[in-house]
């Protein structure tokens, strides 16, 4: 999903699917194939917690740029802005036991992250994500060809807008409502420009 304020425009709203039970059933047969992409020096997070999952963030976002570089694209600069926004959404999905962009609240995925990465003081502000959720065994190579295999977040990893990106994988035990209780990692991948 992907949003553009131009100042003197109006805003141009660009939605995507977001993946649903497709990209899950995807996810755990992938995530079972992959069994090599456990990773190592991650926490093990006990009963409903959450724990970040570090090396995956950084593996997520070296793969992202390798991506992009492979197709004659600059390579995004990392955004603690966009990493907290990212960090945020993927703690609150885990939490209250939803997946998609917008909040649990209601509010729209662009204003999320409006509140981490703001517009204002810039003529241009553009925003775009990309979500996962998967076994705890995910990989970045697993994760990157999910979203590969979607068009519409193909698209957003290859969008020549962006500039930079923020990146939060957390694992989840015990998630609630949509993940059954299952221990799980979801991915939130923020995408941003300002000029």
């Amino acid at each position: 999903m992907a949003i553009d304020h131009d100042r003197g425009n109006p805003a141009r709203l660009h939605r995507s699917r977001t993946l649903r039970l497709g990209l899950v059933v995807v996810a755990l047969a992938l995530a079972g194939i992959a069994g090599s992409g456990i990773l190592s020096g991650t926490a093990r997070a006990t009963a409903g917690s959450e724990t970040s999952l570090r090396a995956l963030n950084h593996q997520l976002f070296a793969a992202i740029n390798a991506f992009r570089v492979s197709h004659q694209l600059a390579p995004l600069r990392e955004s603690p802005a966009l990493d907290r926004s990212a960090r945020a959404h993927s703690l609150e999905m885990g939490k209250d036991g939803y997946f998609g962009h917008s909040s649990a609240d209601g509010t729209a995925f662009w204003q999320r992250i409006a509140h981490y990465y703001p517009s204002h003081g810039y003529r241009s502000w553009s925003v775009g994500e990309n979500l996962l959720w998967a076994t705890p065994r995910i990989s970045a190579k697993s994760a990157l060809a999910m979203w590969i295999a979607s068009p519409e977040h193909l698209a957003n990893l290859l969008s020549p807008t962006w500039r930079e990106i923020g990146v939060s994988a957390v694992h989840v035990s015990g998630a609630p409502r949509v993940f059954r209780g299952q221990s799980v990692t979801i991915i939130t991948t923020d995408f941003g420009v300002r000029k």
